[in-house]
């Protein structure tokens, strides 16, 4: 016995698709097979069972099914996996034979977004990368779920470390790589959590490349602008176009637009800098809490919530730019009826940038188009409440589009409470098509028929318990007890036998019946071309919905910030090209939140071009040092991205990047040391600071041993005193380094503390100076060690200072060291050479041999009287 029909239309399918989970349509189930089943069903926690396959007997089998299928997807994919979906390609009614079949979309993690949360704050990115030489990659970034198509380049000696600090950014879940690029491959992996694809490495090639582009109506005009001088970022684009048309097998309307983008145009922010700094990311389980982004996170839409993530990843560089951004929130900071009417409008929009997409990919369903109804109308109406705004408001109210056609439309077709399938009717509102009304009627006349036909059968049979009823196995039935079967008329025809009585048909019902059941069916075929007509019209208004979320978001995002800045007590920082950052009772907004109102301490900070532009900070743990250096990068940063900050009053001057060295960690994966680490994250700084760079070290040089991490944090801050001239805060244990304030631009902090019999306080305040005491033991028993052991360090500290000449002195060391005097240094430096005899030369040698013997003679002897 040979395969039977369906499983051998199955297993041709799935030769075309080897790598993927084939969710095969079966009925109201997609079923899987073979091998397929026996991966998918443990991680889809669904029975596994078999079938019969014809020769190859009962084959492993397990199903899920169709209209709950999107949450088991996002299963499969979460895991890496890949579904190809293979729907029935005709009604199976009507198919004569075999039903036909073929695969309408591969699922791939970037590629999956029905079953997110529609108010996902975060975009899900796939990326293509293309390696041109050694020195230079293009990057392509799309999120089919919201439209967004982006791409850039990075050439260079440091091109590898910037895409690896982009990858980090954008975190994208999926990376679509050539073929054979397993060092690239081991790059985006230590950047991101993400699955690899790899793809025909001839999908890269330049020509090959924009003739997948070409098909995006966008990119022929950005390929002849642009395009030519930037041949590995067409590479990037045109395979990830390829790739994206392979597996979703439609037209990507929303993916239309193709931007380049530069991350230079941005302020510069490295992987180690993003995660010190918890931007949007905690260090503590990479959750959002405990995160700048959760302190200024007000927003009320998914695409308001991306965008507000992305300002926060990609501060801006132009003081215009900001001035723009500052001066919206201002707006809406000082007018609380707009802001407060601005929110209430964002609340009834959603997320339509993913609605849109739903929509562009034809999933949108009865209950979606309402949705999108409901949030074009809300949009009209803040663009009518924006109407007298001006700036960068005004901007977006010009952004928010006419859709009033779309709403129309909807508005008259669809149902105000339409059911979630599409194919059981009730989508098209009363009145819209006069097919569907007719059907309607036809529907609603068969309960009086009913009524009427059951009366006239009981009168005419005298069954006073006879009942006629529906069911969708049997259509139409007469039902009549068995104790009154000897009163049923010999035109009755037996349909069903029940335990406590018979189901009956009669030629007039069966008539009915047909004529019933057949405008049903057409009714429901009606209402689903109507209802598939009025989609694909929104559909056509697609650019216009785009233009209108993307405005929204923005306005979403600057509403967050006004709202942060009320509710935190944040002021209008200035910004401009000046080198100064001054800051007037600075707070750290995440810790001021923890803390909450009054809890924080609040500092001052003045750093410059001039005398005033690496400062050393000393003082013992715990004091807030390094919550004093972050809270200055946040506010510098929060400023350049166009917020209020957590101030009293802050000026600041816009620096290229921030560069951050905090904390201690092994990358034990990749071979790597905590000073290892430490030292990478420093060379980092010294080869790509520049002097509008703004670098924050903490306690360099604590990973090795004393001398040489004093020495190496010696030589780091004269050579950005000397070499870089970066805006630095570095603070540290040597104390002895505080003697660097003799250089240009250096100058000494410290954290006040507060010592007295009871023990040791600390203020929290930052004031100008330098510390001679770490207050290790006083740390030690703030955090609780046993008294035996605090008493038995304080005894060694007292021998240890005794040692050291009664005290912790701080040292001396010279920037260009000086030889110590020394008689034999003054005897050889009084020699007249030119009046020496050979003679009187060696005499003069051994005499000095002599006098070295007995220094170390008596250095030794010191040494044993210890």
């Amino acid at each position: 016995m040979s395969l039977t029909p369906m499983m051998q239309q199955y297993m041709e399918i799935k030769k075309e698709y080897p790598d993927a989970i084939l969710f095969f349509h079966l009925g109201d189930f997609y079923e899987m097979f073979f091998e397929d089943a026996e991966r998918a069903a443990p991680v889809l926690e669904v029975a596994l069972t078999s079938r019969d396959a014809g020769k190859l007997g009962r084959v492993p089998m397990c199903g899920v099914p169709c209209h709950s299928a999107a949450g088991y997807i996002a299963r499969l994919v979460g895991r890496g996996f890949k579904v190809a979906i293979c729907e029935q390609l005709e009604d199976p009614v009507q198919a004569k034979g075999l039903v036909r079949r073929g695969v309408t979309r591969v699922i791939t993690p970037g590629t999956f977004f029905e079953g997110q949360p529609e108010d996902q704050a975060q975009s899900t990115y796939v990326v293509s990368l293309a390696p041109v030489g050694k020195t230079a990659f293009g990057l392509a970034v799309a999120d089919v779920g919201t439209g967004d198509f982006r791409i850039t380049e990075f050439t260079g000696p440091a091109a590898k470390s910037e895409l690896y600090d982009e990858i980090y950014r954008l975190q994208p879940v999926e990376a679509v790589l050539p073929e054979g690029e397993k060092e690239l491959a081991g790059l985006v992996r230590a950047a991101a959590p993400v699955a690899v694809t790899f793809y025909p490495a001839d999908f890269f090639a330049p020509r090959r490349a924009r003739e997948a582009l070409r098909a995006f109506r966008a990119a022929g005009e950005w390929l002849g602008a642009e395009g030519a001088g930037h041949e590995a970022a067409v590479a990037a684009a045109g395979a990830l176009a390829a790739y994206l048309q392979e597996t979703q097998k439609r037209e990507l309307v929303h993916l239309q637009t193709i931007s380049f983008y530069t991350p230079a145009g941005f302020m510069l922010l490295d992987a180690a800098t993003r995660r010190n700094l918890e931007l949007t990311r905690s260090l503590q389980d990479g959750g959002r809490k405990g995160t700048l982004l959760e302190v200024l996170d007000y927003t009320l839409t998914g695409m308001g919530g991306r965008r507000l993530r992305e300002w926060l990843e990609q501060p801006l560089l132009s003081p215009q730019a900001i001035e723009a951004r500052l001066a919206a929130v201002a707006a809406l900071v000082a007018d609380e009826e707009l802001r407060e009417a601005v929110r209430a409008g964002l609340k009834r929009i959603g997320d339509l940038e993913r609605l849109a997409g739903k929509l562009a990919y034809g999933m949108a369903n009865a209950r979606d188009l309402l949705s999108l109804k409901e949030a074009l109308r809300a949009a009209a109406g803040l663009r009518e409440l924006l109407g007298a705004a001006a700036g960068l408001l005004g901007q977006v109210r010009e952004r928010l589009a006419d859709l009033g056609d779309v709403v129309a439309l909807i508005e008259r077709a669809i149902a105000p409470e339409p059911p979630a399938v599409l194919n059981e009717g009730g989508l098209i509102r009363e009145g819209y098509d006069e097919t569907v009304d007719r059907l309607r009627a036809v529907r609603r006349d068969a309960r009086s028929f009913i009524a009427a036909l059951e009366a006239k059968e009981r009168e005419r049979t005298g069954i006073k318990s006879l009942k006629v009823g529906y069911n969708r196995v049997f259509g139409y039935y007469i039902e009549v007890t068995k104790a009154n079967l000897p009163l049923v008329p010999p035109d009755y025809q037996r349909r069903q036998t029940l335990a406590t009585a018979e189901r009956f048909i009669t030629p007039e019902l069966k008539e009915y019946e047909e004529m019933v059941l057949g405008a049903e069916e057409k009714l429901n075929q009606r209402e689903y071309e109507l209802f598939c007509a009025v989609r694909e019209a929104a559909a056509g208004a697609i650019d216009r919905i785009l233009r209108t979320a993307r405005a929204l978001g923005e306005l979403d995002a600057l509403q967050s910030l006004a709202v942060a800045a009320v509710r935190g007590n944040y002021v209008r920082p200035q910004v401009n090209e000046g080198g100064a950052i001054i800051i007037r009772e600075g707070r750290h907004p995440v810790v001021e939140r923890f803390l909450g109102p009054g809890g924080f301490v609040p500092n001052d900070t003045h750093l410059d071009d001039a005398g005033r532009r690496i400062a050393i900070i000393t003082g013992p743990n715990m004091a807030g040092k390094s919550t004093y250096m972050r809270q200055v990068a946040l506010i510098v940063l929060l400023a350049q991205v166009g917020s209020f900050v957590p101030a009293a009053e802050a000026t600041i001057g816009v620096v290229d990047r921030i560069f951050t060295r905090i904390g201690a960690a092994d990358n034990l994966a990749g071979g790597q040391s905590t000073f290892m680490m430490e030292m990478s994250e420093c060379r980092t700084i010294l080869t790509g600071a520049t002097r509008r760079s703004l670098v924050i070290m903490d306690e360099v040089g604590r990973g090795t041993s004393t001398y040489d991490g004093m020495s190496i944090a010696r030589a780091i801050i004269e050579y950005i005193a000397t070499r870089i001239g970066a805006k630095t805060l570095f603070s540290t244990h040597y104390h002895e380094l505080t003697d660097l304030d003799r250089l240009s631009g250096v100058f000494n902090l410290t954290v006040a503390v507060r010592e007295d019999a009871s023990g040791v306080a600390f203020l929290y305040r930052v004031v100008p100076g330098k510390a001679d005491k770490s207050y290790g033991i006083q740390v030690a028993a703030l955090a609780g060690l046993p008294a035996p052991v605090l008493a038995r360090a304080r005894e060694i500290l007292t021998a240890l200072e005794a040692r050291a000449g009664g005290s912790r002195r701080v040292v001396q060391l010279e920037i260009f060291p000086q030889p110590e005097e020394h008689p034999v240094v003054e005897r050889l430096a009084a020699l007249d050479l030119d009046n020496l005899t050979p003679l009187q030369a060696l005499d003069i040698l051994a005499e000095l041999k002599d006098a070295v013997a007995a220094v170390k003679s008596s250095r030794r002897g010191r040494r044993g009287g210890r």
